[in-house]
């Protein structure tokens, strides 16, 4: 087990109607917030007007800027940090989804910065100071209600980056499975991919003695994939929307990382799908995974045998692991494909005429750098990402 040093100190204030306190949880943080949502729902669904009405009734003065896109765009980034210097704001307030909220953790730290917040990013710079972030959670999925993580889009660019720091995480995050019984069943979907893909890039690892964060990851992909199932066939099942929500914090808060070299190449490789085709990024997920998956497994059998055991209940004789290793990849692909999610690239519409240049895109080859492969378990070479493209085909 590696050494680590863990600090998470976002508060999470869970439960029926918790967003109606908002208000009078940020009241002791703030003298002026930005109000950051996304292109309407929050509105439609009533979540705006009750932040809204919260922020008034504790007497929070705050301005807003909406129109925040799935794969969140630099642009828009751009105009929350003039307006955030502007109106003088001390505290960015995410109501939605990860976009969201990567978005307004962008905002926060562009705010102090001279350079562009892009540089920051393209750069992996780092940062001293940033404004404070809290969330209030619409859509559960990307973890980034309590990870200092956020990844931005340069649509003119056609990169999709993603930047951390401790001084990203927020301050306060508020989540109230209520609010997610009206979302359509393919946002349920991405984001169950997503949240798995998180504890996935954690998971896979050649570190020995880790067995607790082990049995931790696999705890909770269980417990996602179980619930997931029940929300898909009603999405106003309080009880299992409480294990999936929770499930999605707890896989990217870091706990489930600790003590063990981790991954991360099926993030890279996804990031350039959604760079240049603007696809779901889950869904972009659910198809990579187990090609990826196929793709690496040798390098250590063992551990995705005890993958396809512990987690995906496979049954089989030890003396043939490739066997249950196959079983289990093939369990998964048949879970997303139970929720409605892709099974290929193709059926995503991406073609593999780009499969090379974003491959080379992912590993830093096409900006003239010095290659950067992806992964931790298995490093992938540009050349390795195009074969898992073909894969996934």
């Amino acid at each position: 087990m590696l050494n680590f040093d863990f600090y998470a100190p976002t508060r999470i204030v869970f439960g029926r109607d918790s967003h109606k306190q908002t208000g009078a949880l940020l009241k002791p943080h703030t003298k002026k917030l930005l109000l950051h949502y996304g292109g309407g729902s929050v509105k439609k669904n009533g979540v705006y007007d009750a932040v809204a009405a919260s922020l008034k009734e504790a007497a929070v003065p705050y301005v807003e800027l909406g129109g925040v896109v799935p794969n969140p765009r630099l642009s828009l980034v751009r105009q929350g940090v003039e307006l955030a210097r502007k109106e003088g704001v001390d505290l960015i307030l995410a109501v939605g989804g990860g976009s969201v909220i990567d978005s307004a953790k962008a905002i926060a730290l562009g705010v102090y910065r001279e350079d562009s917040v892009w540089d920051v990013y393209e750069g992996h710079l780092p940062i001293d100071k940033a404004l404070k972030v809290a969330t209030v959670l619409t859509i559960p999925a990307a973890g980034s209600e309590m990870s200092g993580a956020t990844v931005i889009t340069n649509e003119e660019k056609q990169m999709k980056l993603g930047y951390g720091s401790p001084l990203l995480r927020p301050l306060i995050s508020v989540m109230n499975p209520e609010l997610f019984f009206s979302l359509p069943k393919n946002q349920i979907a991405n984001g169950v991919a997503d949240m798995m893909s998180h504890i996935f890039e954690r998971y896979f690892t050649n570190t020995n003695q880790s067995e607790l964060t082990d049995g931790l990851c696999e705890t909770t992909l269980r417990t996602i994939m179980k619930n997931a199932l029940l929300v898909y066939e009603d999405p106003r099942n309080y009880d299992a929307w409480c294990q999936v929500g929770f499930g999605g914090t707890v896989a990217h808060n870091d706990l489930l990382g600790l003590g063990r070299a981790q991954d991360w190449g099926c993030h890279g490789m996804e990031h350039e799908l959604s760079a240049i085709y603007d696809v779901a990024h889950g869904a972009g997920l659910a198809v990579l995974t187990p090609a990826w998956m196929k793709y690496v497994y040798k390098t250590n059998i063992n551990m995705f045998v005890q993958f396809a055991v512990k987690v995906m209940g496979v049954d089989g004789s030890f003396r043939e692991p490739e066997a249950i290793v196959l079983a289990g990849i093939e369990k998964l692909s048949l879970f997303f494909k139970a929720i409605g999610l892709p099974s290929s690239l193709t059926e995503m519409g991406i073609e593999e005429k780009n499969f090379e240049i974003m491959a080379k895109k992912a590993t830093s080859v096409a900006y003239g750098r010095d290659e950067i492969p992806l992964g931790g378990l298995k490093k992938l070479r540009w050349q390795d990402v195009v074969e898992i493209y073909r894969i996934a085909k």
